[in-house]
């Protein structure tokens, strides 16, 4: 037996993890909380439901489905189905699986061995729901039907159909399992029972696909069916469960295993079995699987999605919810905007665009422009941000930009509705109200089942009483009732569920799964109108109602009703199971996918909200910018379509290295993505291009002569060699295959046109193997420039000094004026620049064709005047290391404060020093640097040491990448003085635990913790002069050490950890030798867990318990001690915990008895725990809180 236990063990430890590895992709997609959208008469989203993997599909077959039965002996309970009762009232989805053949092979045994409850425990596999682990959707893709290889013959597959099995003799049966006939709908199928249970006692029922060996690779249905066991006597008490699958080959079984009880069943008073016959009915809807990568969701619904930037789909929600306003897209079309507007800088422009592509466009559609005129960079597009929070803040721009215009006022017509907030006095005459407006309502989830019960409690009158009286003017403090009523709703009524609640163990947001209903049609006139003020307009009437599609980012699908809403709902689901034949111990699963927003419009309003919104709303600009840009976008889908039939040649000429060096380039000729391009078919001949080329720039082709460029072992990019007569009588594509071993699509060429007297062009002179081409720049030191002049021919034996005077007049220098000159080798990974001895032939200073020559007028002796680079090598090392740095001070890390231009090489020194005097501070030491993280977008944890970076270059490069950010802070004292410092946050705590504030202790690194206590005691009001203070660390409201007074400080953190000091307890000082300390924390137990766990919270501390002490007593201590009124008190409960698990004690008990002695100076897992619901708000900073934990709020800065 302890065999079988232990082989039970380890094959559910290896199903767990078979089956999260297999699920992992589905399951994270589902968690991911995107939206659904419903759209015309009203929108709803929640969370979508993806397939975990997109397959290929085969032509689709037809096959059997049926319902079979499995009778055998009444297997009795062994108590692991006392889940029943309860599951029998809610499961919608108790599907499970069996694949005989699959199970036999499994467990390798016969299909007529009869199955123990321990070999069940053995063989038990447990898979997810189908909708989530396949990931079935509606409105499929029809594929093509052949015919089936069981049956030789067509049969024409129905979408859906009901089949009634008549079973009698019922009880006589003595079969485990019993098929029913098999029936067509969407394949071949069958309905299975186990007559006496699958090892229950309870009827089990499935749908079953028959031949499901035959299955063809690749089937694949999704059906949506329901089984029912009919009443005969009674019809409408009928039983009847309904679920969806994804039948394929693998899993080509679903249903209930804990159908309905067997004792009601057999009872004949309760009319499922009259004489002796069962009557079982099975509704099945088959649709087929959508194939996504031909799937075209304007096509199939009419609609278009958006393009998800990164973490961008709660965005994408909200613009689907408001473009599906036509009020308000009609609104956004009629806000002023100009031709010169361009989308990125204007949010009124950028949000018409958007709307015009989702309403005219084929394909889904970017959102990037509208991002941008937000003012957000890449890093905002991959936060995530709350949508009520953007919502608002998106209709306070438009708002206020609407102003002024024709379309002033349509937000709040849209989404104003106002509630009245009362206070009535109940034994005086008195009442007092505000009337306030609302654009959206936040309700409730926690505790309310659906959205009625959510506005119930909106406005739920509550008493103000007691200690918490309200003070009336004239009356002073009298009892009184405090809610609120709706004085009017809006035409769009916008509820955002409150599925979020603040952990305090956690430290973090956590989403409420709980079930959660809302209605298709929503009355707030219900109960004759309980929701509205007296004052309300009761002519008004307040009925919303919805239709439905899914907008899953950049797909579009219809969805039924129980996809659409009742998935929807959150909560819990029994996960089903493959293999009814095995142990069957259900698994519950919490619903991640569930809405949390919910848009209507109101009936009454639906003409007005939904009216007609066409072309002749938007303006005529807009129409033409944004059909051009379509053009544009079906020219360049068409180019890369047709990409591999075409060339791209790239000409550079002498203009553009005229425009661009000493603009946006100093170093090599020209950037080539910046100069003229042709697009040449491949097999046209080089002659054709030239011909294009003299149509472009006005060239005769006679007097073009085309150098191919080439990349140099030093990593710079010079014209090579031109063209020889054979390579240009060769086609365009031939000639790129000469000229570019990368196998691109480009050819990259350099134009030579020489120019005559009257600078029209005339024939190139011929080049000889003498004949060196080189180009040349002029630098002026006194205006820092460096300009492109031309090129020369040069003989290989000739020497510099023969081309001065032409160089000279090429400059506009007097003929005799004294030049030097430099040649440019190469700028990466460092500036090489050279001066070039005139009197040396071309051919020994080892200049070739394509080399650069740089030259400036020699410096004049005696020339006092200064000039920061006064030769071209020292320029060009200038511009290869400038770097213009925009620094920001650390605590607003999002802002530039200035910005200097800077060099990379310059040293530590020199860049404080720089900061220093932008801020005009005396003290460069004072200045601190924090180097920028360019994943995240935000300071680096650490700062700078003091002279911890030789260089600039060193403080800007993160990883692979070079940011050009800086923080900065100034200190108060200097930084080389500071490091020698510890600087801890101690939270300093009254005798009653209360926090009082946080301190930050700055002390030498080799100080003890006594100094700083010593410090601390300066700085807080203690109880008594002589009051001893001890120093604790705290982590997740647990005590985890008390730091002896010894111990140095330099390796104490308080980045993670908290550190406290608190007083120490006179009766502490004086413990007796049965006197123990022990620790006491504060406990809630996490309903949202299936399992009940416990959560700490609040201020841990430490208690004395004296021998023989009771609980009684003891809770007299802490009470006082706390200082917690009585009929708060009287609501605690006080337990033993140990490894986590809660024994409540009792008043009598002796609570020294349940500890142990031990040292206390350790985190204990044996506490003393008050449980009690953690009514303390959210603290506004915690002692190892840092810069880097900020929330950040959505902001459009535009």
């Amino acid at each position: 037996m302890s065999h079988a236990v232990s082989f039970h063990s380890l094959f559910c430890v290896v199903s767990a993890v078979l089956l999260v590895i297999f699920h992992l992709p589905a399951l994270l997609e589902c968690i991911s909380d995107n939206y659904l959208v419903w759209t015309r008469v009203h929108t709803l989203y929640g969370v979508r439901i993806t397939p975990s993997a997109i397959k290929p599909r085969l032509p689709l077959r037809n096959h059997f489905f049926s319902v079979a039965s499995l009778a055998a002996e009444n297997s009795s309970s062994n108590g692991l189905f006392s889940f029943s009762a309860s599951v029998s009232a809610s499961d919608r989805l108790r599907g499970r699986s069996l694949t005989p053949s699959a199970s036999d092979r499994l467990v390798r045994r016969p299909a007529s061995c009869d199955h123990d409850d321990s070999t069940q425990e053995e063989d038990e596999l447990l898979v997810p729901r189908p909708e989530i682990a396949e990931g079935p959707q509606p409105m499929e893709v029809a594929q093509s039907e052949t015919t089936s290889t069981a049956e030789n013959h067509q049969v024409e597959e129905p979408s859906s159909s009901r089949f009634t099995w008549t079973i009698e003799n019922f009880s006589r049966l003595n079969t485990k399992k019993l098929y029913s006939d098999i029936f067509i709908v969407g394949g071949y199928q069958r309905v299975l029972i186990f007559p006496k249970g699958n090892n229950v006692d309870y009827l089990s029922m499935y749908l079953d696909v028959a031949d499901s060996a035959n299955l063809p690779y690749g089937w694949s249905r999704f059906a949506q069916f329901s089984l029912a066991v009919v009443n005969q006597i009674q019809s409408k008490y009928s039983i009847r469960k309904d679920t969806q699958h994804q039948f394929n080959s693998r899993e080509s079984d679903w249903g209930f295993t804990s159908f309905m009880p067997l004792s009601e069943v057999y009872d004949p008073s309760r009319g499922f079995l009259v004489n002796d016959t069962l009557v079982v009915e099975a509704d099945v809807a088959v649709r087929r699987v959508i194939d996504y990568w031909s799937y075209d969701s304007k096509k199939e619904t009419g609609y278009v999605g958006l393009k998800n930037q990164g973490a961008t789909c709660y965005m994408n929600s909200l613009l689907q919810t408001l473009y599906h306003i036509p009020y308000f897209r009609k609104a956004v079309y009629h806000m002023p905007t100009t031709e010169n507007d361009m989308p990125s800088g204007s949010i009124p422009l950028a949000l018409q665009s958007l709307f015009y592509k989702l309403q005219y466009s084929d394909g889904s559609v970017a959102t990037k422009d509208l991002t941008k005129s937000f003012g957000w960079d890449t890093y905002d597009s991959f936060m995530q941000h709350d949508v009520q929070e953007l919502n608002r803040v998106l209709c306070e721009k438009l708002e206020d930009k609407m102003k002024g215009t024709v379309v002033e006022g349509a937000i709040q017509q849209l989404f104003e509705g106002h509630h009245t907030n009362y206070i009535e006095c109940i034994n005086v005459d008195y009442k007092s109200s505000r009337k306030e407006s609302f654009y959206d309502l936040q309700l409730d989830v926690k505790g309310c089942h659906d959205v009625y019960a959510s506005f119930d409690k909106f406005v739920e009158v509550e008493r103000l009483e007691g200690d918490n009286k309200y003070h009336a003017e004239q009356y002073g403090l009298q009892d009184a009732k405090k809610g609120v009523l709706f004085a009017d709703f809006p035409p769009v009524l916008q509820l955002q569920l409150k599925r979020f609640e603040y952990d305090f163990m956690r430290d973090t947001m956590i989403k409420i799964n709980d079930r959660y209903e809302f209605p298709v049609q929503l009355d707030l006139d219900r109960d004759n109108g309980k929701y509205l003020s007296p004052d309300a307009d009761r002519r008004v009437r307040n009925l919303y109602t919805i239709h439905r599609y899914k907008f899953d980012d950049e797909r579009v699908t219809k969805e039924d009703t129980k996809r659409a809403i009742e998935e929807q709902y959150g909560g819990e689901e029994e996960l089903p199971q493959i293999n009814p034949g095995f142990n069957n111990t259900p698994f519950k699963f919490t619903k991640y996918s569930n809405a949390y927003m919910l848009v209507y419009i109101r009936e009454s309003d639906k003409d007005k909200i939904m009216c007609n919104v066409d072309e002749k709303d938007i303006a005529e600009h807009l129409r033409i910018r944004l059909k051009r840009e379509q053009e544009e976008k079906e020219q360049k889908k068409k180019e890369k379509a047709e990409a591999h039939l075409y060339t791209i040649i790239k000409v550079a000429r002498d203009k553009d290295l005229t425009e661009q060096i000493g603009r946006d380039i100093y170093f090599d000729l020209v950037d080539h993505d910046k100069v003229r391009s042709f697009r040449i078919q491949k097999q046209l001949p080089f002659s054709i291009f030239k011909e294009e080329v003299a149509r472009e720039f006005g060239i005769p082709v006679p007097y073009q002569r085309f150098w191919l460029w080439a990349k140099r072992q030093n990593h710079t990019y010079r014209p090579n060699r031109p063209l020889s007569p054979q390579e240009e009588a060769q086609s365009v594509g031939q000639l790129r295959e000469i000229s570019n071993k990368a196998q691109n699509a480009e050819l990259k060429l350099l134009l030579e046109v020489e120019l005559g007297p009257d600078l029209h062009p005339s024939p190139p002179p011929e080049k000889t193997k003498e004949d060196i081409l080189l180009f040349f720049k002029l630098y002026d030191p006194e205006k820092e420039e460096l300009r492109y002049l031309g090129r020369l021919f040069v003989k290989g034996l000739g020497k510099p000094a023969d081309i001065l005077t032409k160089l000279n007049e090429m400059a506009g220098f007097s003929p005799n004026e004294e030049i030097e000159l430099f040649e440019e080798i190469k700028f990466e990974p460092n500036v090489m620049c050279e001066r070039i001895d005139k009197r040396l032939p071309f051919r020994s200073s080892q200049l070739e064709d394509g080399d650069i020559i740089c030259y400036q007028k020699s410096s004049p002796l005696g020339n006092n005047e200064p000039i920061r680079y006064p030769d071209v090598p020292s320029f060009l090392e200038y511009v290869r290391n400038r770097q213009v740095v925009h620094f920001r001070l650390l605590e607003k890390p999002k802002e530039d404060d200035f910005c200097l231009e800077l060099s990379k090489l310059d040293t530590y020194d020199d860049v404080v020093e720089k900061v220093a005097h932008q801020l005009s501070l005396n003290d460069p030491s004072k200045i601190r640097l924090t180097s920028h993280n360019c994943y995240s977008q935000q300071p680096k944890p650490q700062p700078i040491k003091y002279r911890g970076a030789d260089h600039l270059s060193d403080m800007l490069v993160h990883f692979t990448q070079t940011s050009d950010i800086l923080y900065y802070e100034v200190l108060d004292i200097p930084l080389p003085e500071l490091q020698g410092l510890k600087t801890l946050k101690v939270a300093f705590h009254h005798t009653t635990k209360d926090e009082v504030a946080i301190h930050s202790i700055r002390l030498p690194k080799n100080s003890i913790v006594a100094d700083v206590i010593n410090d601390l005691k300066a700085k807080v009001e203690l109880s008594h002069p002589n009051a001893e203070l001890r120093l604790l660390e705290v982590f997740y409201h647990k005590i985890y050490k008390i730091f002896p007074p010894s111990e140095k400080i330099e390796n104490i953190n308080d980045q993670y950890w908290t550190l406290r000091a608190e007083e120490i307890p006179e009766e502490e000082k004086n413990l007796g030798p049965q006197d123990r300390l022990i620790h006491v924390y504060h406990f809630m137990k996490d309903p949202n867990q299936n399992q009940m766990q416990i959560q700490n919270f609040g201020e841990p501390f430490l208690l004395v318990i004296h021998e023989g002490e009771t609980l009684a007593e003891v809770k007299v201590r802490i009470q006082k001690k706390l200082q917690i009124p009585d009929d708060e008190f009287s609501k605690w409960k006080f337990a033993f915990l140990s490894m986590g698990r809660p024994d409540y004690l009792q008043d009598s008990e002796i609570v020294s008895n349940r500890f142990q002695r031990r040292d206390v100076y350790g985190a204990w897992e044996q506490y003393l725990g008050l449980e009690h619901s953690d009514t303390a708000p959210k603290r506004a900073y915690t002692a190892n809180q840092n810069r880097h934990t900020f929330d950040k709020p959505v902001r459009i800065y535009n």
